[in-house]
């Protein structure tokens, strides 16, 4: 690849003009294509990062495309106060894959959106107030859903906004089964940790979590905002263990990129009052119609399952590196882990420099997150770049 030079401009404007939340490299993309992320002076990035997960086909997918270029045309905004044909033909076409027998669908805007749906929702179904969420979880920075996220950075400025949340150890179940109880709305869980670390849930510590929830009356809420949609070589994550939740929090790759979300509602929760929640935005017809083109696109391909097939492949080829800095190599599909025995952080400006797009996952860990689209040689490239790197 060629030596990357920065863009110092572009960068600028946003950190002089921007909010200043999110620290932003000085970089600026300006183009994407596939896999590939492009820069403003010409360089060619691998991006391996998906924006966190969420452009699912990669970049400029021309099914995408057509379905938001045909959509803009047509109709961009409708608000769910009316019907929408698009809206429902997504729904009639995602209903019979979502897990859990889900019978409805809240269709929102963002990953935290959904997750501040689910709590409202679960609450209103149990007349309940508590909430089990897990160590190491990541669910949201919006009030509620920041409570139940687990990093206390991000938690600690706006204690006491929220609900009260207990947080249990991710993996034993004999945890789960102390803390939730008849006072507990719902329990909250990620199947594979993304910003905890790319950490897999035991089987068994998912089977327990569905079965206490069901003796106690709690609603079961699984966060599949970055494992859904093809991302860990099932449609959804909980496929892997065989468990159906009460409510499903979806975003990220459900449009390839486009701003969405989605609560998948099963049939222990019962129908809320109209007006309980809403959303002006969510549903719209153009992000329905790139969802339903994504979705598509994702089943006729064969996405999943290569989705499987080649983050075994990645997974072989990143265990085989030899490398003391290396701790383990963990991951589920095309969501994978490398936790190193130091800070991730100079190795992610390495693969930055030599052209590569990844992500932290705490303090130590290399998170690659490919869109679904990506070739086998890519994959050998990053694995050649990271044995570089952390030589």
């Amino acid at each position: 690849m060629n030596a990357v030079t920065h863009s110092p401009d572009l960068a600028a404007i946003e950190r002089d003009l921007g909010a200043g939340f999110v620290k932003a490299r000085e970089l600026a993309f300006v183009r994407g294509e596939g896999a590939r992320l492009w820069d403003a002076e010409g360089h060619s990035y691998l991006d391996f990062a998906s924006a966190h997960g969420a452009t699912s086909l990669g970049h400029a997918h021309p099914a995408v495309l057509g379905a938001l270029h045909e959509q803009a045309a047509r109709l961009i905004s409708c608000t769910p106060s009316f019907a929408s044909d698009v809206r429902a033909a997504y729904l009639t076409e995602l209903m019979p894959h979502l897990p859990g027998d889900a019978e409805r669908l809240f269709l929102c805007n963002s990953g935290t959106e959904s997750v501040e749906a689910a709590l409202k929702i679960a609450r209103l179904a149990t007349g309940r107030t508590g909430i089990v969420a897990c160590m190491r979880g990541f669910h949201g920075r919006t009030l509620g859903a920041l409570q139940t996220t687990w990093e206390r950075r991000y938690r600690d400025p706006f204690a006491g906004w929220g609900p009260e949340v207990r947080h249990v150890r991710y993996g034993p179940a004999d945890d789960l089964r102390e803390a939730v109880t008849e006072d507990t709305a719902a329990l909250i869980l990620e199947v594979v940790q993304g910003e905890g670390g790319v950490r897999l849930a035991p089987e068994a510590f998912l089977r327990a979590a569905e079965l206490v929830c069901r003796e106690r009356g709690a609603m079961l809420i699984v966060d599949e905002v970055q494992t859904g949609f093809g991302r860990t070589g099932r449609l959804f994550a909980c496929e892997h263990a065989g468990i159906a939740p009460d409510l499903v929090c979806l975003a990220k790759g459900i449009a390839a990129g486009f701003p969405m979300g989605a609560v998948a509602i099963g049939p222990r929760v019962a129908e809320l009052p109209p007006g309980s929640h809403g959303s002006t935005f969510g549903g719209s017809p153009l992000a329905c119609a790139m969802a339903r083109a994504t979705l598509r696109t994702i089943l006729d391909e064969g996405l999943v399952e290569r989705a499987a097939l080649l983050g075994n492949m990645f997974l072989d080829r990143l265990r085989g590196i030899v490398s003391a800095r290396v701790r383990e190599v963990r991951g589920l599909g095309l969501m994978v882990g490398v936790e190193l025995r130091e800070r991730a952080a100079p190795f992610l400006a390495a693969l930055l420099e030599r052209g590569v797009v990844a992500l932290a996952a705490g303090p130590n860990v290399i998170r690659f997150l490919p869109p679904l689209v990506v070739s086998p040689a890519d994959l050998d490239e990053v694995v050649d770049t990271l044995c570089e790197v952390l030589s």
